[in-house]
């Protein structure tokens, strides 16, 4: 473990960091990418990553989308904001990332594994207990799968 923390690391932080997260639409599915970096390193998630300096959240998410999914979107609705917490063994704090999650609806593009994502699929939002997803991001796509219902 580092023996002081530094503000611009994402492991050990000083501060949280700012993250974006996105549940993406097309037709009936939900975008999923099978994260290639830790934390959570091989399981599925949301496309999303860290906010850059002056750039606003939802062009965070329009970005980040585009790097790890190769497509375009139009970011709609704000979903909630979570954190995530990650402790080492010895309780000091490894990750914490402030997580804003928006809705978002596929525009262009093939979908492809790219940026920090190993791998990506389509899939069908009521089966997604077949993928080992964060409580969190299960909570995030039916959150915006009920808000759409809602909407119409």
């Amino acid at each position: 473990m580092p023996t002081r923390r530094d503000s611009r690391s994402r492991e050990y932080p000083a501060y949280p960091v700012i993250g974006v997260g996105v549940v993406v639409w097309k037709g009936g599915e939900v975008l999923l990418i099978r994260r290639g970096k830790p934390p959570r390193e091989g399981s599925w998630s949301l496309p999303g990553g860290r906010q850059k300096l002056g750039e606003t959240v939802r062009e965070a998410a329009a970005r980040e989308v585009r790097e790890e999914a190769g497509i375009e979107i139009t970011v709609g609705n704000l979903l909630d904001v979570v954190d995530s917490l990650t402790r080492d063994p010895s309780d000091e704090i490894r990750y914490h990332y402030t997580l804003v999650d928006f809705d978002a609806d596929w525009q262009a593009g093939e979908a492809r594994a790219g940026g920090d994502a190993a791998d990506i699929l389509w899939a069908d939002p009521g089966d997604l207990s077949q993928y080992e997803l964060w409580s969190e991001t299960a909570r995030i796509i039916a959150l915006s799968a009920e808000t759409r219902a809602l909407t119409g």
